[in-house]
């Protein structure tokens, strides 16, 4: 009786007050993270071409993955049990070799990125699958299908770890399309099927917190970026400028997440018929456009207190108004999948930004991003009404069913 009271503390409750509390551990987690959120943008300001960005890209979608598929995992393990912690602290070493490797990973660390990464995913999965001998034989076998799939992708990213320059590109696309796939094929794999989304009970309001601090992960990265670019310029008009134009972009996706998004989200998923299936398209794929959005704006917003005047270069344009765009989209499909509904002060916010392109060769770095500024600033505004009539207004639980995108 003993042992079986001891393997059940290993899950996370449901149903219960605080069921849907993040602990001090994953909060202890998180920090890795914030390391790698910077070590991108500080790594694409140091290769500001087309070929950084694209690298960029593929970082940051392994980098959200890998947190994402953990904030699951911790979903169902209860975080206050030693072997739990032990497997966090685990993970944190693996993490933090893997956050190390970015700025070079496609260069000479490839192989440490590589498999820090893959050992971080199959190890974390492997793991999960030996707990789960007492707990959920269905849970159990869907984690038997994701350490499958993700057997499969680290075979492609070692391998791009050993390869050089276009080869470790492609091998890593294989492995990224693979992860990203596999989910929405129910993770099947031959004889064992795949998993219904109903077997995964999701503790709606844990999965709603981690991801919301994922996003103030990347937030406090962009705050921290524009404090210390500020700090070691001379102080003018321009550069206070600058650096206030900063600093109320950030307030604003602040609040267009989570006095919006988030609001609407936890309304929503906590009275859908089909909780996992919401959950796995709104929080699992669009949150990534949320993070690649709020780091590309951290870098524009360096960008721009350097060099807030003269002539904008188009890749400095791009960045700017990409930033804020790949947010708002983020935002956008993530109410259309909880709420099924396009919101509007999203999609008009979208199209001032990709108008504002159309100025870039005419005004300055400083100015554009005053206008990306203030596009953010009235989505917010705007947004806000909406959200509040939204919230009022559509059936409560039971009445509606929400279908993902």
């Amino acid at each position: 009786m003993k042992r079986l009271a001891a393997n059940s503390m290993l899950f996370r409750s449901r149903g219960s007050s605080d069921s849907g509390k993040v602990s001090f551990i994953e909060l202890f987690f998180d920090l890795i993270f914030v390391f790698a959120v910077t070590q991108l943008s500080h790594s694409f300001l140091k290769n500001f071409t087309l070929e950084g960005a694209i690298h960029l890209g593929i970082l940051t979608m392994a980098i959200w993955w890998v947190w994402i598929f953990t904030a699951w995992v911790m979903n169902w393990l209860n975080p206050e049990t030693t072997r739990v912690r032990f497997m966090l602290f685990g993970l944190m070493l693996v993490g933090l070799i893997m956050s190390s490797s970015l700025p070079e990973a496609f260069e000479k660390t490839g192989i440490y990125f590589a498999c820090a990464y893959t050992l971080f995913q199959v190890g974390r999965t492997a793991y999960t699958v030996w707990v789960l001998q007492k707990g959920s034989t269905e849970l159990r076998i869907n984690f038997i299908r994701i350490l499958s799939w993700l057997a499969l992708s680290g075979i492609f990213w070692i391998a791009g770890g050993i390869a050089h320059d276009e080869n470790r590109l492609i091998l890593w696309v294989i492995a990224l399309f693979i992860e990203y796939l596999s989910p929405s094929l129910g993770f099947w794999i031959p004889k064992l099927g795949k998993t219904p989304t109903t077997v995964w009970d999701v503790e709606g309001s844990h999965m709603a917190e981690r991801c919301g601090l994922f996003i103030i992960i990347a937030l406090g990265e962009s705050i921290l970026v524009t404090g210390a670019t500020f700090a070691e310029l001379e102080w003018d008009v321009l550069t206070l400028g600058s650096f206030a134009v900063a600093f109320l972009s950030s307030v604003a996706m602040w609040w267009i997440y989570f006095n919006m998004t988030a609001k609407t989200g936890h309304h929503f998923i906590a009275h859908s018929d089909d909780p996992g299936r919401v959950a796995r398209s709104a929080y699992t794929y669009t949150h990534l456009l949320l993070v690649a959005g709020i780091i590309l704006s951290a870098v524009a917003d360096e960008l721009v207190l350097a060099h807030p005047t003269g002539h904008l270069e188009l890749k400095t344009a791009m960045v700017i108004l990409a930033g804020p765009a790949l947010y708002l989209l983020g935002n956008m499909l993530f109410t259309r999948i909880a709420a099924g509904v396009i919101s509007t002060p999203y999609t008009v916010g979208i199209i001032v930004l990709a108008a504002s392109f159309l100025l870039y060769s005419f005004i300055s770095p400083l100015l554009l991003s005053i206008i990306a500024t203030l596009t953010l600033i009235g989505v917010s505004v705007w947004g806000s009404v909406f959200t509040e009539r939204l919230c009022r207004t559509k059936p409560l639980p039971g009445q509606h069913k929400t279908e993902p995108l």
